[in-house]
């Protein structure tokens, strides 16, 4: 197993469960802050839109992920059942039809209106929204934490857990070794390679097309003394797509957490800067201007810079590597992958053990082929 980012740990988790001996590598160690999995929370949401496909990952994922957390034992919680509350201008396409999938598919959803959010959030303005509605079974994971309490629960396991850089397969065919930069030579049977943003690195000339890293911004906004409106027993995890903005509630006094959506530029995960850039900064206060003027001057007290591995539908890519038939890979989280992380895991693990084909949705040539971004 090649990356200890979600998808990775929670494969490697699910392969141990069905009694496979599971070597897991990565180049930086598990949560490590140049993963896409190393900040320190995640939304998760079932709203996908049409896409209910997600929608069902998500459920099940929410439910492995409670279960992670009552094992933990941490005296800090890994999920935040604060819900997730969508604001959406009239008309919104994606906004009505995730609205409709949820309704449809019997998930918690709570349509508000603008004198309902009033009386629970003061201090949250609507201007330019027009369609709101809560996923009150939604909520925040804290992501780095998460995958360092799984990965410690897979070395209990038995589980293998090594650093170092894995190379590509140098001969086509079926694969019996992994070579490390270093030299060091994995045996296996079955070869899984979810190193997320890397995977175009490694695997060019299939990947390099399919998958493409950006540059994303995330920002925490310190709250004001003494005011507790901020929490997350008081607000929920924002959802704007028509913004390109989200937002979490300030969890473990950490500050609220503020994101850019919208793709940034092409980045190197290896040696790429994290330095927020100021033109960031700006676009997330006059949001906060906009929705949450009680943070208008509030100071920035942490950030990070991270990446999206975005494929070109937004779809996850689950498949069989085309030119050797036991190496999986495992990404294209575009953004919205880390909550869906244990049932990816599972799934890819029934894969593996059943000798399945993938859903055309997760395939190399199926959707993510299309060249349109569908899946947000």
């Amino acid at each position: 197993m090649i990356g200890a980012g979600v998808f990775g740990v929670w494969t490697a988790y699910h392969l141990a469960n069905a009694g496979a001996g599971v070597t897991l590598v990565d180049a930086y160690g598990p949560g490590n802050s140049r993963s896409s999995s190393g900040d320190e929370s995640r939304i998760l949401r079932c709203g996908y839109g049409s896409a209910e496909i997600y929608s069902r990952l998500a459920r099940r994922s929410r439910e492995l992920w409670c279960e992670l957390d009552t094992r933990d034992g941490s005296p800090l919680s890994l999920w935040h059942p604060c819900g997730v509350l969508w604001l959406a201008p009239a008309g919104d396409p994606y906004a009505i039809d995730t609205l409709s999938t949820l309704q449809r598919g019997d998930y918690a959803v709570e349509v508000l209106d603008r004198a309902a959010i009033l009386s629970r959030y003061s201090h949250l303005r609507t201007d330019g929204a027009a369609l709101f509605f809560l996923e009150p079974e939604g909520g925040v994971i804290m992501a780095r934490r998460a995958v360092l309490a799984l990965a410690a629960e897979l070395l209990r396991k038995g589980v293998t857990l090594r650093a170092g850089r894995a190379l590509k397969p140098s001969t086509p065919g079926r694969v019996s070794s992994v070579r490390l930069s270093d030299g060091t030579e994995l045996r296996g049977d079955q070869f899984v390679f979810a190193c997320g943003a890397w995977l175009p690195a490694v695997f060019p000339e299939v990947l390099g097309p399919s998958i493409t890293p950006t540059r994303q911004v995330v920002m925490y906004f310190g709250t004001p003394a003494g005011d507790d409106r901020l929490d997350g027993s008081r607000t929920p995890a924002l959802i704007d797509f028509a913004s390109g903005l989200y937002a979490i509630p300030n969890l473990e006094n950490r500050g609220v957490k503020v994101g850019i959506d919208t793709h940034g530029p092409r980045f190197d995960p290896d040696a790429g800067e994290r330095i927020v850039d100021q033109e960031s900064v700006a676009q997330a206060r006059a949001w906060l201007s906009r929705r949450l003027p009680v943070l208008a001057d509030a100071p920035i007290v942490e950030s990070r810079v991270c990446q999206y591995e975005n494929t070109a539908s937004g779809d996850f890519l689950i498949d069989r590597h085309p030119h050797h038939d036991n190496l999986w890979v495992a990404g294209g989280g575009s953004g919205h992958g880390f909550k869906h992380g244990p049932a990816v895991g599972e799934y890819l693990a029934h894969l593996m053990t059943t000798n399945t084909a993938t859903d055309r949705r997760f395939a190399l040539h199926g959707s993510i082929a299309l060249g349109r971004r569908v899946v947000h």
